[in-house]
């Protein structure tokens, strides 16, 4: 998201000015500015090591900043207020909690910890544990694993929720269920804060997202139009029919580069709606059957990797300061 003023200060729930932090003459983080809208997912994209960790652990109140503002909820993190505290909630990328213990022993004794508490029966329905609530945390898969410490984070009934890399690890179908329990988390009107390597899930979850390159924001904004995605020329992929129908009895389209190999035609072009729809027309009325038909514009991967390069930055300030 970019830090321009179209929230009011009240429904901002993070705000971050100018943010620097050093180690030595290493710059891990240089100048960076966003702010995160009440009951939004703003997600932070980028290679290992651009800086996404040290601002996280920022806003956690676990790690000082050398120069910048920064304010979650409207406090201050480094002042390491039990206020703020109560109101957070965080899933780190590895949680341990007692193995023993059952999913509700284990939700209801984090539980106590906080001031303010949900049921214990509905976090762990609203992270989809009810048919585990009786089982130990040791025979838990590991996307339930996952799903417990998420009920652990929403016990205390946090405003903001840090997800950091949620799903590593998850088979499909365990991401999409931990997916679902993220989604629910949106409906409650909670603010989540969210670090992923997977661009499929920051497409499905993000309402903003944020992309940094060494130490600094290069992009940000919707998923579908980040880096001018929405603007980018689409594809339009089809193959032909076998026998009586060649490329060159296809129509001229809107705006069109076009290429072919063998029976199959790719078109390029910015105008994906009008040519789809002279060619849709043009199949229909000279009965064509256009195989294996598809638009598609340039996904959120490809746009990110477009920004960060290879996004090999694994020897960066990041790590070597950690």
């Amino acid at each position: 998201m970019n830090s321009d003023q179209h929230h009011s200060t009240r429904d901002r729930v993070i705000e971050v000015r100018g943010l620097r932090r050093s180690y030595g003459d290493i710059e891990a983080v240089r100048g960076v500015s966003f702010e995160v809208a009440r009951g939004e997912v703003f997600c932070l994209l980028g290679p290992n090591g651009a800086g996404k960790t040290t601002i996280v652990e920022i806003l956690e109140g676990y790690r000082s900043r050398t120069s910048g503002e920064a304010t979650v909820l409207g406090l201050d993190p480094a002042s390491g207020s039990r206020a703020l505290h109560e109101r957070v909630g965080i899933v780190l990328q590895q949680c341990g909690v007692q193995p023993d213990l059952t999913v509700s022993e284990l939700v209801e004794m984090y539980g106590r910890y906080h001031v303010r508490q949900r049921s214990v029966d509905e976090v762990i329905d609203l992270v989809e544990l009810s048919e585990k609530r009786d089982e130990r945390a040791k025979q838990l898969s590991g996307g339930q694993r996952r799903r417990l410490d998420l009920a652990i984070a929403l016990v205390g009934d946090p405003d903001l929720i840090f997800l950091d890399e949620p799903t590593t690890g998850f088979d499909p179908a365990a991401r999409r269920a931990a997916w679902s329990a993220i989604k629910s988390l949106c409906e409650l009107g909670k603010t989540i804060f969210l670090t992923t390597h997977f661009m499929d899930e920051a497409q499905f979850l993000a309402d903003h997202v944020a992309v940094m390159r060494d130490g600094q924001i290069i992009a940000s904004g919707r998923p579908e139009d980040l880096g001018g995605r929405d603007l980018r020329p689409a594809e339009i992929r089809f193959t032909l029919p076998a026998g009586g129908v060649s490329a060159a009895d296809v129509p001229a389209l809107p705006g069109e580069q076009r290429s072919v190999q063998g029976d199959r035609v790719i078109v390029t072009t910015r105008e994906p709606v009008r040519a789809a729809q002279v060619l849709t027309t043009w199949a229909v009325d000279n009965a064509v059957d256009l195989g294996h038909f598809s638009v598609t514009q340039p996904t959120l991967e490809d746009i990110y990797l477009e920004l960060t390069g290879s996004g090999d930055h694994n020897q960066t300030r990041e790590e070597q300061s950690a």
